[in-house]
Order: structure tokens, then C-alpha cells, then sequence
């Protein structure tokens, strides 16, 4: 049996919805790490409201779209980063400099990567989008 790349499946039902000019989307399966990617993108306005939906299986999530996404992707294989390191980072996977957010896996949680460098922290890069 294969396995569920779950940010990457995540990732790419909300580009393919926003292309489509969607008003909402449903991501299956859902995990606790996709709804607080989710936080994530709620609290930087790039989604409007979300919310998990228990099927008996593995649940899903259904997300309200604002037409504010223009890519995003998981990045695989989810590399290390030290707090020193996310402008390397942020210009390899961004389009420019202050155009969308990284999202790490921290101690401290999932944040963005302008979070974690106010609180100078690493950690793992889970995707990007702008």
C-alpha cells in the first residue's frame, strides 16, 4: 500500500480549487498537522474560515477560498532549517522578498518562517505559498 503524501495532497486540492476559481474546497484525508498548516494560512488571510468534518475515516476538512493563493506546494524532503538560514530559504522557494510565507514545524508548533525568526527558532520546512 502506498503512502498518503497528506501536506502534498493538502496543497494541491487548494491550488487546483483556487485555479478553478472555487468557492470552497474539501481535503481529503485530514490530520491534526493539516489543520494547523490551516491555522496558518487562516491567520495570514490566504483562507477564510475551515473546518473538520469526522466521516468515521480519516475525517476531512472543508475550506472556505478567498482567491488569495496563487501556488503553493509541500517540500519534500521536509529539510532542517536553523534560524540564520530562512532568507537562503525564502529566496529559493518565494518569489520575492515579502511575497508569501514558508511553513515550518517548530517546537513551538506549525508557524510561518517570519514567526519562527521572531522567536529564533528552527525547524522543519513543511511547504510554501504565495
Amino acid at each position: 500500500m502506498a503512502a498518503i503524501n497528506i501536506l502534498g495532497n493538502l496543497f494541491a486540492s487548494l491550488q487546483n480549487s483556487e485555479m478553478r476559481h472555487k468557492k470552497e474546497c474539501t481535503i481529503i484525508p485530514a490530520s491534526k498537522l493539516s489543520s494547523e498548516v490551516m491555522r496558518v494560512l487562516q491567520k495570514r488571510r490566504y483562507i477564510g474560515e475551515f473546518e473538520f468534518i469526522d466521516d468515521g475515516v480519516a475525517g476531512k476538512l472543508r475550506v472556505q477560498l478567498l482567491g488569495r493563493i496563487n501556488r503553493c506546494r509541500s517540500i519534500t524532503p521536509r529539510f532542517p532549517v536553523k534560524a540564520k538560514d530562512f532568507p537562503k530559504w525564502e529566496s529559493r522557494y518565494l518569489p520575492a522578498v515579502g511575497v508569501g510565507i514558508l511553513i515550518v514545524s517548530t517546537p513551538a508548533g506549525v508557524v510561518s518562517h517570519t514567526e519562527a525568526q521572531e522567536k529564533n527558532m528552527g525547524g522543519r520546512l513543511l511547504g510554501f505559498i504565495y
